[in-house]
């Protein structure tokens, strides 16, 4: 499938309901024509990175939470590579990431890719685990700098992630359906700002960082790293942009320390704390 054709395949849905999600308003993407989507990527292209993912992260509030929206469009998983009328948190994220690099509309698929693969647009080789694959591929491919302790200083603190063959043994790790040659196994090492110290640096964090948050570490799950989005700093209060499964079911901005307060209530697998990423053009110079 041609991206002219996926392209309009995520414009002509923001018409149509999403199966089994209560209708909301209209997201910023709805009502736009394939050349109209093409002016608003190049509108104000050289501006800086961070103004660029707020503008179009923005055009997705609103926008219906639906869990694993996109695929390969064939294969194991054969969801659209590209849609605008549902998105997941990682999905959210990755699509506000690759329309705020782009310069232009034929760039965005491109862009998209790279950030959701680790080489080839395949399911085994998508970016699946946080800690293991999505992170370290991005920050690798220079679209991602780990800022957590610019902003947290002295409270931040090393967080492990490790994988073995007995991780793969569970059933939501089985849920992945990886071949065994795809499983990755080792430790992954993080910063993370713990819970209780984050509103202590919420107002330094700027606009358009990437929020990601850390829960403790189950042998049994691939992962620890369980919900992402963009802080957004407005009239003296910080906020999560975010594509919220629970309550909301859909993209919103969300007041952070409500945010917190929320996740630090979760019993059964407990939110220790924050990691903070800043997304980059890979070509952009190092400060």
């Amino acid at each position: 499938m041609t991206w002219a054709v996926v392209l309009a395949a995520a414009l002509l849905a923001q018409a149509a309901p999403v199966e089994a999600v209560v209708p909301t308003r209209a997201n910023g993407w709805a009502g736009l024509d394939a050349n109209a989507f093409a002016a608003l990527v190049a509108e104000s292209a050289d501006a800086p990175l961070s103004q660029r993912l707020l503008s179009m992260s923005e055009r997705f509030v609103n926008t219906p939470y639906v869990l694993s929206p996109l695929g390969e469009g064939s294969g194991v998983d054969p969801d659209p590579t590209f849609r605008l009328d549902a998105v997941d948190c990682l999905t959210f994220v990755e699509q506000s990431m690759a329309l705020g690099l782009a310069h232009a509309e034929p760039e965005v698929a491109a862009l998209l890719e790279h950030i959701r693969y680790a080489e080839s647009p395949t399911y085994e080789d998508r970016n699946h685990l946080m800690e293991a694959q999505w992170l370290p591929n991005n920050v690798r491919k220079g679209f991602l700098r780990d800022v957590t302790r610019r902003w947290g200083g002295s409270d931040v603190v090393e967080a492990k992630k490790t994988l073995t063959a007995s991780t793969w043994q569970s059933r939501s790790s089985q849920s992945l359906q990886l071949p065994k040659s795809r499983q990755p196994v080792g430790t992954y090492t993080f910063d993370m700002l713990p819970l209780e110290r984050v509103m202590s640096h919420a107002r330094d964090i700027p606009s358009g960082t990437i929020l990601v948050v850390m829960r403790e570490d189950l042998p049994f799950k691939a992962t620890r790293m369980t919900h992402l989005g963009f802080v957004v700093q407005r009239k003296h209060r910080t906020y999560l942009r975010h594509a919220s499964r629970g309550g909301y079911n859909r993209v919103v901005d969300e007041d952070l320390e409500t945010f917190l307060r929320r996740n630090s209530r979760y019993a059964k697998w407990k939110v220790t704390g924050v990691s903070l990423f800043e997304a980059h053009r890979p070509d952009a110079s190092p400060p």
